[in-house]
């Protein structure tokens, strides 16, 4: 051991100091979360943002995006344009120094060009050019054209004023991601664009926002004269809304503004998105738990004084009130305070305060100018409250105990011997049959088998209540050993791969649509961590002579194999017979169609849709939380027309940006 240590020198020669933008190639996940898929499009928001940031600031109308065809990206946008004097410390230009030094910019307050902004590192334009290949910066200013070109972050092309130009100001970013740097990919996703740029123009009243890709020229473009109140109403298509009127308030507050849109829905779930500095804080902070607590005390406060909460009644919860809740919270500030580079949580103590102020003086007022409502909104509040106690006692009794030592599981589920969780799998099955197949064929160490009866309750219309009453679902809650509701802990998943099996046929993808169904709606984190999974069983059996015989996943593969044995036989020197079915040129002596998993015997399914070596999982995930709530909405609610005009006009060829809305 002594000698190990000693072989090798440690003294101020092997100290490295990173200088410049060297930091960022070094450790680019330290800036930018990934240099995955994820990563490669956090380029193109650090840019837009400083073009977002501008319209906020009220000095530019609108911000464009372009997707190049040799793999570039240019943002541009009609603000200011970044200044291009020289900067009194760096000796640059300001442009130049923006784009080359960390932690420089015009968003630290004190002086800076910005009272409000979504960045406040000061290292999203800088970070970029370091991890681009190339990158191209535009400025106008007072009709005069700059331009400046760097590689990997270092200046090639200094600063150089090119001449006039029929805009009066402006910045334009054009930049190449560094497949050194992204391994995975550094092709941009179209709409991943769209899907930003619609969100951007949604919190930014009156900005106009464009998308053009050069590859397949497809463009878009948005302008929200209604702000987030044009974003409620986007979000609660395909629901019953309790009434057209939309509760929305913009006011000051200090030197922050806080903005509130809302409105209810007759669906079971809630969907709050706070906002700030335009910036999504998926983990909340202090203006949601502001929000949330004005919301429960005014709902409270207005059903006691109108007599719609007995004096012996239980005020009503949070839960109770937001069941069904619609809204957008959007606060401005000139410091935010957000926990790491990602942004995911406000820390500002005082935006509670400013929100719950706001909250609970203009939305007393709307209540009580709008008395229907208020009354809708209460009595939806307090059935919740019922179905929230009638429920809470089924609850208790099915929730399973002990999850790890098998106690309390339902009777059908054939449970595996291992106890890790991460090598355990639940196979979903559609049916008894197939379930004894299954259970005959699998790996008893580590898969194991839950067979379903009939189809399972849609969860899109139903409370906790109904959803305990169905046996199917209490199976599913016991099994998976994570609880539901306000008990939810997904440490407790007993199985790291839920494997939903049903038939290739129309019943069997209902089946499973009901069930991704469930889960998206209740137990979220599952599908979230990338649990849930499709079996992909196949549908043909092709045999020929000597216990020859081949599975099709497909009616494509199908024959796409056929014409194979055709070709093999053909270039064997075998005559091959035109005027003879293509099975028989194929040498085949059987095709078998599988109308369901049923018509397997064991160890077929286990060799086809069970062995890990063998089988297809398409694994279930949720890229966009938004639009697969849309989704489920408008397939699974009550909102027939919608579901039937989709099916008329576009079942054939659905994709998920026709079921956009």
């Amino acid at each position: 051991m002594s000698n190990q240590i000693n072989s090798g020198s440690y003294d101020g020669s092997q100290i490295q100091v990173l200088e410049g933008l060297e930091p960022v190639r070094k450790r680019p996940g330290m800036y930018i979360g990934s240099t995955g898929y994820d990563g490669v499009h956090h380029l193109i928001k650090e840019i837009a943002d400083n073009s977002i940031d501008e319209a906020i600031a009220g000095f530019a109308t609108r911000v464009d995006v372009k997707i190049l065809k040799d793999g570039g990206i240019t943002v541009t946008d009609d603000g200011r344009g970044i200044p291009v004097d020289k900067h009194p410390k760096t000796g640059l230009s300001a442009l130049e120094t923006v784009l080359t030094v960390l932690h420089a910019g015009g968003k630290f307050g004190g002086g800076g060009g910005y009272k409000v902004s979504s960045g406040l590192h000061g290292v999203g334009s800088s970070v970029v050019n370091a991890l681009s290949t190339k990158m191209i910066a535009e400025v106008v200013r007072d009709g005069q054209l700059y331009r400046v070109e760097f590689e990997r972050g270092k200046i090639v092309q200094p600063l150089k004023k090119i001449g006039k130009t029929n805009r009066v100001t402006g910045t334009s970013i054009t930049f190449y991601p560094d497949p050194t740097i992204f391994k995975e990919t550094v092709d941009f996703d179209y709409k991943w664009v769209v899907n930003y740029l619609r969100h951007q123009s949604y919190l930014t009243k009156g900005v106009f926002t464009s998308v053009r890709d050069e590859r397949t020229q497809e463009r878009q473009a948005f302008y929200f004269e209604g702000g987030i109140r044009s974003y409620v109403k986007n979000l609660n298509i395909g629901k019953d809304v309790i009434s057209e009127n939309i509760f929305y308030v913009e006011r000051p507050v200090e030197d922050c503004m806080v903005e509130i849109a809302l409105q209810y829905n007759d669906t079971y779930t809630e969907m709050v998105k706070p906002f700030a500095n335009n910036v999504l804080t998926p983990d909340g902070g202090t203006h949601l738990v502001g929000f949330k607590a004005a919301l429960t005390r005014v709902i409270n406060d207005y059903a006691r004084k109108n007599n719609l909460l007995k004096e012996k009644e239980d005020n009503l919860t949070g839960d109770d009130i937001r069941e069904g809740l619609t809204a957008v919270i959007l606060v401005k500030l000139p410091d935010p305070q957000f926990e790491g580079q990602t942004k995911n949580k406000l820390g500002n103590p005082e935006m509670r305060r400013y929100v719950d102020q706001v909250m609970s003086e203009y939305f007393s007022y709307y209540l009580e100018e709008n008395p229907s409502i208020a009354k809708k909104v209460v009595n939806k509040a307090l059935l919740a409250a019922r179905a929230r106690r009638a429920a809470r006692a089924a609850r208790d009794n099915i929730i399973r105990k002990g999850a790890l030592d098998g106690l309390n599981l339902p009777g059908k589920l054939a449970d595996c011997s291992s106890k890790d969780a991460k090598e355990c799998e639940l196979y979903i099955v559609e049916g008894d049959s197939a379930g004894g197949s299954a259970k005959s064929g699998r790996d008893s160490r580590t898969q194991a088998i839950l067979p379903l009866r009939g189809k399972v309750l849609n969860t899109e219309r139903a409370r906790l209540d109904r959803m305990l009453a169905n046996n199917e679902i209490v199976s599913l809650i016991k099994g998976m050993g994570v609880g539901i509701g306000d008990t939810f802990d997904i440490s407790g998943l007993r199985y790291h791969r839920i494997i939903i099996m049903t038939d290739a046929d129309v019943d069997g993808s209902h089946i499973a649509t009901l069930l991704m169904t469930f889960f998206f709606r209740h137990m979220k984190e599952v599908v979230e961590g990338g649990h849930i999974y499709l079996a992909k069983p196949p549908l043909y059996l092709l045999k020929a002579t000597g216990n020859k015989k081949w599975y099709a996943y497909s009616d494509e593969e199908k024959d796409n194999m056929i014409s194979e044995l055709i070709e093999k036989r053909r270039s064997n020197g075998a005559k091959i017979n035109p005027d003879d079915s293509p099975m028989k040129q194929a040498g085949l002596n059987d095709i078998q169609r599988y109308k369901g998993l049923g018509e397997m015997d064991a160890d077929q399914l286990w060799e086809t849709t069970m062995k890990p070596e063998n089988r297809v999982l398409i694994q279930v995930k949720v890229e966009d939380a938004e639009r697969a709530d849309a989704i489920f909405s408008k397939l699974m609610g009550d909102e027939v027309s919608l579901r039937k005009s989709f099916i008329q006009t576009r079942a054939k060829d659905a994709n998920f940006d026709e079921l956009d809305v």
